[in-house]
């Protein structure tokens, strides 16, 4: 075992039951091992987890609380559905609060922000999927472009609507329409333009690109979904 794996254990061992619970759940509705819009069994859950009633309630609420799941009355908890409509409303809030959030990490920016973005970038670049041409595979979090875009604004609220609230509804749509695109490597350099704009301090160059970025990756998704 080496360092970052044992590390790794030991970080997972000093987390509670019901953040464990909470992470384990929210990985299988985003990738679609828990189904969109199937309805949610805190019985079954318990058994299958072996967890108290209280630990699962709260997973369960903190997962509502993400979007991903709600509550209909004499139904309990469902998935939410993946549809069209919501894809699109997404994407509607994702081009004006994402084009903010840009605009204010151009003005907030540090040394450090623009050189994790470089990084950043630059590990995307390596991906086989990219260079061909197929897909552009962003991983969860800290090496998510838009996610890091978001952190480098340096608003909390911001970071709290887009970061949490959204965040993994929109990863959810992601994983299980597929990542394939013919926009692959048209994304990925409209990624590096709007890191110039944002490294340059044009907080209104670096809103305009963002807000092209998405609304570029919604008529994409639009044709795919016909």
């Amino acid at each position: 075992m080496d360092l970052r794996e044992g590390q790794s254990e030991i970080a997972e061992a000093s987390l509670s039951l019901a953040e464990r619970l909470f992470l384990t759940l929210r990985g299988e509705i985003v990738e679609g091992q828990i189904p969109a819009g199937s309805k949610i069994s805190e019985p079954e859950l318990a058994r299958r987890f072996n967890a108290s009633r209280g630990s699962l309630r709260e997973a369960l609420m903190r997962l509502e609380s993400l979007g991903l799941l709600e509550r209909r009355v004499n139904v309990g908890a469902r998935v939410v559905d993946l549809t069209e409509r919501g894809l699109l409303e997404l994407y509607d809030v994702r081009e004006a609060l994402e084009g903010m959030a840009c605009r204010l990490a151009a003005l907030e920016r540090t040394e450090e922000d623009l050189a994790a973005l470089r990084q950043m970038l630059a590990r995307h670049e390596q991906q086989e999927e990219l260079q061909a041409g197929r897909a552009y595979f962003q991983p969860e979090g800290d090496f998510d472009f838009h996610f890091r875009i978001v952190q480098a604004s340096g608003n909390d609220l911001l970071i709290d609507t887009l970061c949490n609230r959204l965040y993994y509804r929109v990863r959810m749509y992601r994983y299980q329409l597929g990542m394939a695109s013919p926009r692959a490597k048209r994304a990925f350099h409209e990624h590096s333009h709007i890191i110039e704009a944002i490294e340059a301090g044009d907080g209104e160059l670096a809103e305009i690109l963002m807000r092209r970025h998405i609304r570029a990756s919604r008529q994409n998704i639009e044709k795919k979904l016909r």
